[in-house]
């Protein structure tokens, strides 16, 4: 299962997976992206079963509809995914309330992955995290950026917020294995609802960014090699296990931040024993 598989990395990855003979779900928010994404994915050489889910993970009301309907549909996910993502050049607010950078990069692969975790028992949640990271600074009393909002701080707090919660995530649920990676800085469209600095800058340094391709080695290392299965709570670059920044690895930090997001979107702070 992956999501923001339309497009960049996500797409890459699914394509690939497919390719190496795995049963893919592609998740993205336009209907015709999907459907062209699938049917990519199905013309490997794989003989992969491939499907298509559409929905907008800015709104948690639509990531508990994808829930239910990915719950309905299949009896046990291996690997999740948690790939969609974004950088938004000005602060706005979802209908639901939430500054929506934190929304998409950070809440809806907390909550997708706490409402499918019982399908996920002995399987893999593999979160497309960033060294932008490091740039990050995560205000708990702050979540939704309203005191001050800058689009790649924003981004990068989100980042560093995927990293906190694969290593909580990895504490409270010994029945899976939960890890991240950085994917490189790869030419894809990421940086198209940036209107300013960061749109230049993709523009003028596309010639010597990563190809969607190799951006997407990681993700398909974690989800499908004997070697990532046995990982942990662990942050990658280049299939190896790297250190992140100090505050990344802040047990404290992640569980209030745990704690916080559960608030958030209605769940329970405690995991379940």
């Amino acid at each position: 299962m992956i999501t923001g598989a339309t497009r960049g990395i996500g797409r890459a990855a699914a394509v690939e997976m497919a390719r190496q003979g795995a049963e893919v779900a592609l998740v993205g928010r336009d209907p015709d992206r999907v459907e062209a994404s699938v049917e990519e994915a199905r013309a490997t050489d794989g003989g992969a079963r491939v499907h298509g889910h559409v929905a907008n993970l800015t709104l948690m009301a639509n990531v508990r509809e994808l829930a239910q309907e990915l719950l309905e549909r299949y009896d046990h996910i291996d690997v999740l995914a948690n790939n969609a993502g974004a950088l938004f050049a000005s602060r706005k607010v979802t209908a639901e309330g939430f500054e929506q950078t934190f929304a998409l990069n950070h809440l809806a692969p907390f909550l997708l992955t706490d409402l499918l975790r019982e399908r996920l028992r002995d399987g893999r949640v593999v979160t497309t995290a960033s060294d932008a990271h490091r740039s990050g600074h995560l205000d708990l009393d702050d979540l939704q950026s309203e005191r001050s909002y800058g689009s790649m701080r924003a981004y990068g707090t989100t980042k560093l917020c995927n990293i906190l919660f694969t290593r909580e995530l990895a504490r409270r649920a010994p029945e899976l294995h939960a890890n991240c990676f950085h994917p490189g800085v790869v030419r894809t469209g990421f940086g198209k609802n940036d209107n300013g600095v960061w749109k230049v800058l993709t523009t003028i340094g596309s010639p010597m960014m990563r190809s969607s391709k190799r951006g997407a080695r990681s993700l398909v290392w974690l989800a499908l090699s004997d070697e990532a299965g046995q990982l942990d709570g662990e942050y990658i670059e280049d299939e190896k296990v790297v250190s992140p920044s100090r505050r990344a690895r802040d047990g404290d930090l992640a569980r209030e931040l745990w704690n916080r997001s559960a608030e958030l979107v209605g769940l329970p702070a405690e995991a379940p024993a």
